[in-house]
């Protein structure tokens, strides 16, 4: 797993390299065109182009649809190399360990990203204030969403009800198919553990069907 790195332009710009070169293999592993995945991932060809050549960093949305369209668990896609989780199975992540990725208003740390199909995402985040940020539409997906603040104050602001503000160690449970996005409720950044469940992408599918 990565380390957590101080951030610069650099990094940020690297890692979304591996990704692409990494999504890329993946694709041509599988014979697909950048028409076929776009098709099947309902993404705009453009957008998976870009994510390919390191021009973009995709929210966990378009990233779960993206594995819709390549027929992989989601976890496939920050991780070079995996093993599906199993019963009987234990895990453990120390201080430090997970797959960091960077998108234009969030910082994931996305943890055990070399389980793959396993029935949760979680992952940890730093938040920044809402006036910071640009949103160009809510984020919304198939499945169930847990958030947890760790530090800080978050608003949890939805697309058909009033925001929701939560303190340090108040948690929110919901329908991931409602629009929804996260912001630090005041000046200082704040900290979150997310868990998501439900629809990891096909490849999760067919695991758990074997």
């Amino acid at each position: 797993m990565d380390q957590k790195a101080p951030r610069s332009m650099p990094e940020q710009a690297d890692r979304r390299v591996r990704m692409g070169e990494r999504l890329r293999r993946i694709r041509r592993d599988r014979k697909l065109t950048l028409a076929d995945v776009a098709s099947r991932s309902g993404l705009a060809i453009s957008t998976v182009s870009k994510v390919e050549r390191g021009l973009m960093a995709l929210t966990y949305d378009r990233f779960s649809q993206l594995a819709e369209g390549l027929g992989i668990d989601i976890a496939e896609l920050f991780s070079e190399r995996g093993e599906p989780f199993g019963p009987g199975q234990l895990a453990v992540a120390r201080v430090g360990e997970f797959r960091l990725h960077e998108t234009e208003n969030y910082v994931y740390e996305m943890l055990f990203p070399e389980l793959w199909r396993k029935a949760m995402t979680p992952m940890m985040g730093t938040l920044r204030p809402y006036e910071t940020m640009h949103f160009e539409r809510f984020v919304s997906h198939p499945g169930e969403e847990f958030l947890l603040v760790l530090d800080g104050a978050v608003t949890v602001r939805f697309e058909d009800m009033d925001p929701v503000v939560l303190g340090t160690g108040e948690s929110i449970y919901f329908d991931s198919r409602r629009g929804h996005l996260y912001a630090s409720a005041n000046e200082e950044p704040a900290r979150i553990l997310v868990v998501c469940a439900g629809d990891r992408g096909a490849g999760a599918r067919e695991g758990n069907r074997r």
